[in-house]
């Protein structure tokens, strides 16, 4: 198989990742339940008539897919695949308050239209007049993996050389109150948040996009090489260092091989026990978390992924990451071990390109 690289990394989230110097000014927040992204000037990308149309999430995937584009030197993908936990969920939100409103009667489809999962990656190929594979995942915490995994899969069988792969979610009220009511989100009693050493259960959530061009070639701008991608809906805690371990061997690496381990502790201290778990096999390795600069939602991992696609590039590792001291002159492998809640286990290897 050929080596697959990613070639363009763009993000919009809680922290200020569409400006320069990304890694120097990540600023950690842990004492509010629910953090919201800091959104760019809409108007100096979509037309002002369609961003009144557009949900919260296709707006930020919009101009963070132009960024990741941009960044490639690409105008037109060969495909578009985008991975999402939620979808349009203001549109869905809306929808239903219609239906309500309206005892199930004159409604408007154009809300429900909206609504789909699918909206996303359809605004991003109708913006670019993009007629080519157009895909959207929807898997909750692997969401985006999937995605991965799929643009490989069309660039190994030739169907594809550059490809637009992508992760959004958006937070909206009515799911936030619900969040807060079956303690997915941290009573305030509980704030602020340890987020390593947590024994209260739930997480502060966030939101967020994040858009990679995927492609065949290595260019001068690449951050990556995509090296491999595991999933697994349910694992056993006792199971947590065989399936690292198992991936690391179908990769011919080692646990010493592995530079940096990026690990999704969210706060949440019943779930958070898999990734001490890992940490026992990673001694010599810088270890990092990152949840506290982002929040916890569905596709988290694509900040995660971002970052690591930077840290490769830039050769820097952010002090307000580290859990360990242990520092690394040079970065060549980082592993990013992810899950939700305890569910939707996903293990990604990136390489120095």
């Amino acid at each position: 198989m050929s080596a697959v690289y990613i070639n363009s990394a763009s993000c919009i989230s809680v922290q200020d990742t569409l400006n320069e110097n990304i890694l120097q000014n990540l600023s950690p927040e842990n004492s509010v339940q629910i953090i919201k992204a800091i959104e760019p000037n809409y108007k100096e990308f979509i037309p002002p008539a369609m961003i009144r149309r557009m949900s919260k999430t296709v707006k930020m995937s919009s101009v963070a897919s132009h960024y990741a584009l941009k960044d490639a030197g690409i105008e037109k993908p060969d495909a578009i695949i985008v991975g999402t936990g939620m979808g349009c969920s203001q549109d869905s939100e809306k929808f239903l308050k219609n239906v309500i409103d309206n005892h199930e009667e004159f409604l408007t489809p154009t809300f429900f239209i909206q609504s789909t999962h699918n909206t996303v990656a359809g605004q991003i190929a109708l913006g670019l007049q993009c007629h080519a594979y157009n895909f959207t995942y929807v898997n909750t915490s692997s969401s985006l993996e999937f995605s991965f995994l799929d643009a490989k899969l069309q660039i190994y069988d030739g169907e594809a050389e550059n490809i637009l792969v992508g992760s959004t979610d958006e937070q909206t009220d009515r799911t936030m109150e619900l969040y807060q009511l079956n303690n997915t989100i941290k009573k305030e009693e509980n704030l602020p948040v340890n987020y390593l050493n947590s024994d209260t259960k739930g997480v502060i959530w966030g939101e967020g996009a994040s858009f990679f061009v995927v492609g065949k070639e290595k260019t001068e701008n690449s951050y990556a090489k995509l090296t491999d991608i595991r999933i697994t809906n349910q694992l056993n805690l006792n199971d947590t260092q065989d399936f690292i371990q198992d991936f690391l061997k179908q990769n011919n690496l080692s646990a010493q091989d592995i530079d940096a381990v990026i690990l999704g502790f969210s706060g949440d201290g019943d779930s958070d026990v898999y990734y001490k778990k890992a940490m026992d096999l990673f001694s010599h390795s810088s270890l990092l978390y990152y949840k506290h600069l982002s929040g916890e939602f569905n596709t988290a991992s694509g900040f995660s992924t971002f970052i690591a696609c930077n840290i490769l590039k830039e050769q820097q590792v952010p002090e307000v990451m580290m859990i360990n001291s242990v520092k690394k002159e040079n970065v060549k492998n980082i592993l990013l071990y992810n899950h939700l809640g305890g569910d939707d286990h996903s293990l990604v290897v990136l390489e120095k390109a």
